[in-house]
C-alpha cells in the first residue's frame, strides 16, 4: 500500500517484522504469508461484536436471516418478540420491495391477500412509541419499524407489526453534503408539522371563517420558525455514519425518522435476493414472498 512495491523478504506479523532469507525457497514465503492472512482473518471475525439482545430467525424461500433485536430499544424489542411467539408473522408477505432501498413486510392483511390486493395499510390496534438512539443508524441489514407519515403521526410512533430490512446503497464522500441537506430539510419539515398540529384549533378557525389569508400567513410563520430553529443546531453526519454509509452502505436519510431496533447478523444476502425480485403495482413482488419468524434466543 502507500505506493510501495510488495517485498516478500519482510512480512509484518502483528507488531513484528519477520525477515525471510533470500536463499529460502519461495514456498516458505508463500506458506508464511497465507498463515498470516488466515490468522488475521480469524482475529477480524472474533473482534466483530454481535449486539446484545434476543435473537429471531426470519425464514424465506430465498434463505434464512438471523436477527438480533437491540436491548437499547426495549419497547420495539419486546413487541417484536411477543408477536413472534404468538405466530403473528407466520405466512405474512414481504409486500413492498424497492431495490437499493428496502424490503418491507408484516401487514396482517397479507396472509390471505389476493394477487391484486392493495397492501400496506394493515396493522394491529396499537402503535409503539418511537425509540431513537444515538449511534443506531440505518446501515445495511438493520430491521426498522414502518409507520404512518409525519402529518398524521408527528410523534413518529411505529406500526405494531410492519417492519422493513434496509438494503440502501454505498455512498461516496462527495455525497455527504447532500445527505446532510436532506436530513436538515426533513428535520425542518417534521418540526413544522409538529407546530402545525399544535396550532390546529387556530387553523380550523381560519378555515371556518374562510380566512385564507390568515391561514396562509400562520402556516408561513410556522414554516419559517421551524427553519430557524433547525438552523441553530444543524444536523451533521458523525464519523461513524460517514464510515458506515461509505463502506457497508444503508439509508442515511431515514436516520432519526424511523426506529431501528435490530440487525441481521447472518444471511444478509437474503435481503439482496428479495430486493431484486420483479414487482408490480405499489412495489409488490409479482410472486409472493412469505416469511416465518421464530425465536432463537430470548
Amino acid at each position: 500500500m502507500n505506493g510501495l512495491p510488495i517485498d516478500f523478504s519482510f512480512v509484518i506479523f502483528g507488531s513484528h517484522v519477520i525477515r525471510i532469507e533470500p536463499m529460502k525457497h519461495l514456498l516458505i514465503k508463500i506458506s508464511l504469508f497465507l498463515l498470516i492472512v488466515t490468522i488475521s482473518s480469524c482475529s477480524f471475525s472474533q473482534n466483530k461484536q454481535i449486539p446484545e439482545g434476543p435473537m429471531v430467525l426470519i425464514k424465506t424461500k430465498y434463505g434464512d436471516m438471523k436477527v438480533v433485536l437491540y436491548n437499547e430499544t426495549p419497547l420495539h424489542r419486546d413487541n417484536f418478540m411477543k408477536l413472534t411467539k404468538e405466530g403473528v408473522f407466520d405466512s405474512l408477505l414481504f409486500h413492498r420491495v424497492i431495490k437499493g432501498f428496502m424490503v418491507q413486510g408484516g401487514d396482517p392483511h397479507s396472509k390471505h391477500a389476493t394477487k391484486d390486493q392493495t397492501l400496506g395499510d394493515g396493522d394491529l390496534n396499537y402503535t409503539v412509541p418511537a425509540e431513537f438512539r444515538p449511534g443506531i443508524i440505518h446501515k445495511k441489514g438493520v430491521i426498522a419499524a414502518a409507520r404512518n407519515g409525519d402529518e398524521e403521526n408527528p410523534e413518529k410512533r411505529s406500526s405494531a407489526t410492519q417492519f422493513y430490512l434496509a438494503q440502501g446503497k454505498v455512498y461516496k464522500l462527495d455525497d455527504v453534503p447532500a445527505i446532510e441537506q436532506n436530513l436538515n430539510s426533513r428535520a425542518a419539515e417534521s418540526l413544522f408539522l409538529k407546530m402545525k398540529a399544535e396550532k390546529i384549533d387556530t387553523l380550523m378557525l381560519f378555515q371556518m371563517a374562510k380566512n385564507k389569508e390568515g391561514y396562509d400567513k400562520l402556516l408561513e410563520k410556522l414554516k419559517q420558525k421551524a427553519i430557524r430553529e433547525c438552523e441553530k443546531n444543524p444536523i451533521r453526519l458523525t464519523k461513524q455514519q460517514i464510515e458506515t454509509y461509505t463502506t457497508l452502505g444503508g439509508i442515511p436519510h431515514l436516520d432519526g425518522a424511523y426506529t431501528v431496533f435490530g440487525e441481521v447478523i447472518e444471511g444478509m444476502a437474503v435481503i439482496d435476493s428479495i430486493a431484486v425480485q420483479p414487482t408490480g403495482l405499489q412495489d409488490r413482488p409479482i410472486e409472493n414472498i412469505r416469511m416465518k419468524i421464530s425465536v432463537i434466543k430470548e
